[in-house]
């Protein structure tokens, strides 16, 4: 804006010296120059789209008020000859774990992969008190030998493994036990950064029609691990069957 000014005022000096006819001269150039800086502004603004960022994070504006639960799912993938020994130590274990009430954790479900990836397992754990429960179990667990043992021994049947931390919807029921037998579906969504909350929103509406055949057992989100990553894990029926497709271990309380 200086440049403008300094204009304004060698234009001033040249059609009179100093004097009210002076200060006119420049406050009439100046307001013709500020009208059209304003219109300007005022047009360009038409062609923006203004919106108020968020600041809240997608734990707080997604998942559930009245509950702290946290929950990991595992994906074991199993070497082929192993699959049976390895569903063997599991039964025997990881119940321990979960009616231990020393352990802040409990089994939700546990399934081995029928269509999809092939020679995997899936664990799903709910830990009820978020953050702090976890880190309790882990604590507890390095000194736990028989879990130690497990380890060792199950590390010899695997290929690879990895795990997510997740949180639930606020919009879908938390999973509960159930009686079986049934089959599982678990579709998993990479999302674009940026899209949770509008994913959030469509299925908040739109999961109603999947719950009058109890289809729906639980929505997840990802919280540590690969981010902007869902988990919808259904009961389907045959004609909505599209995705990874699981079977219930013995010990699983979604059966």
């Amino acid at each position: 804006m200086a440049p403008r000014l300094s204009s304004i005022s060698a234009a001033a000096r040249l059609l009179g010296g100093p004097g009210p006819r002076r200060a006119e001269l420049e406050a009439a150039a100046a307001a013709r120059f500020y009208s059209k800086d304003n219109e300007g502004s005022w047009f360009r603004s038409l062609f923006v789209h203004k919106v108020d960022p968020r600041k809240d994070a997608h734990s707080t504006l997604l998942s559930k008020k009245e509950t702290s639960n946290l929950y990991k799912i595992q994906f074991h993938n199993v070497k082929p000859e192993c699959l049976d020994a390895y569903n063997s130590l599991t039964e025997a274990v990881l119940p321990k774990l979960h009616l231990d009430e020393d352990y802040p954790c409990s089994l939700v479900g546990n399934w081995n992969t029928w269509y999809g990836e092939q020679d995997q397992a899936v664990h799903l754990w709910r830990f009820s008190g978020g953050y702090p429960a976890l880190m309790d179990c882990m604590n507890k667990l390095k000194n736990n030998k028989e879990y130690l043992e497990f380890r060792k021994e199950r590390s010899q049947m695997l290929l690879s493994r990895r795990n997510q931390l997740l949180l639930e919807f606020s919009f879908w029921n938390e999973p509960q036990p159930r009686a079986g037998p049934n089959i599982y579906e678990l579709r998993t969504y990479k999302l674009k950064p940026g899209t949770m909350i509008e994913w959030g929103n469509n299925w908040a509406r739109a999961i109603k029609y999947r719950q009058e055949n109890q289809e729906a057992v639980g929505g997840f989100f990802s919280q540590i691990g690969e981010l902007y990553v869902v988990h919808h894990l259904w009961v389907p029926l045959v004609r909505h069957m599209e995705s990874r497709i699981m079977i219930p271990l013995k010990i699983s309380p979604l059966q």
